[in-house]
């Protein structure tokens, strides 16, 4: 039988953007090292409210299936926690040692207002994909058209990697200037690199890195932290095909 776990946590308690926030502390014990990191905080809550003891934590999540990217936590000075090319749902609790205090924070950028706790505000993504994340190309009905449309490998395999972003937001948690270029590179690649994307090329990367200054993201100075915090390890070499891109749009 594996030995059940006990933690100290520290975490982050805001009833909104305007009230300054501050670390509380809690104590859990019996918990599985096969249980996510989101079980864990569903078993706090629990306790809480079983105990009447306070309010439950506020903290994000949907899928838990790694896809959505909803559960985003800053746990222990991290974006996602300790391990690498994971979401925070898919982190579980043998990951850190019996006895460990854990610190827990949601992201910090002032483009992620906090909502209450551990939950941000990550509609600026949204804003940003409105710009220009889309195609004008009707494909609906037409897959086998598709399919003819003849796509170099390499092109193909890069767009595919850029379409695995998630829009977490880890990019921006991790960056020293809360940068979003990793995310708006992805999703300007995605479509760029394909044929259906070609419409909306220029305007696109214009308009997208137009709102991205708009709301508030820094720029890149190439740390590549965002690479590193990834949860889907997508590469900075993205960033530089944006920029390529963008200059190429006045042309």
């Amino acid at each position: 039988m594996k030995k059940l776990l006990n933690f100290i946590l520290k975490i982050w308690r805001q009833k909104n953007n305007e009230e300054k926030g501050k670390f509380e502390t809690y104590r859990i014990s019996d918990i599985s090292p096969d249980s996510s990191f989101l079980e864990m905080l569903d078993l706090l809550n629990n306790k809480i409210l079983y105990r009447k003891v306070g309010e439950p934590i506020s903290f994000d999540h949907d899928c838990r299936e790694g896809i959505c990217g909803m559960c985003s936590l800053y746990i222990n000075g991290r974006a996602h926690g300790p391990e690498s090319l994971i979401t925070t749902c898919q982190l579980h609790m043998r990951h850190f040692h019996n006895g460990e205090t854990i610190y827990i924070e949601p992201w910090r950028a002032k483009s992620f207002p906090i909502i209450k706790d551990l939950v941000v505000d990550r509609s600026s993504f949204d804003r940003i994909i409105i710009s220009g994340g889309y195609i004008s190309v009707n494909t609906f009905g037409k897959t086998i058209d598709g399919n003819l449309i003849p796509i170099p490998k390499e092109d193909a395999d890069k767009a595919f990697d850029a379409g695995t972003c998630i829009g977490c937001g880890a990019c921006v948690a991790a960056c020293k200037n809360r940068s979003a270029m990793l995310f708006v590179s992805a999703k300007i690649s995605q479509f760029s690199l394909l044929p259906q994307g070609k419409i909306e090329r220029k305007k696109r990367v214009l308009n997208m890195v137009k709102k991205m200054d708009e709301e508030g993201f820094g720029n890149c100075t190439n740390t590549k932290a965002c690479e590193i915090d990834c949860p889907k390890g997508i590469s900075t070499e993205y960033i530089s095909f944006m920029n390529k891109e963008y200059i190429q749009s006045f042309i």
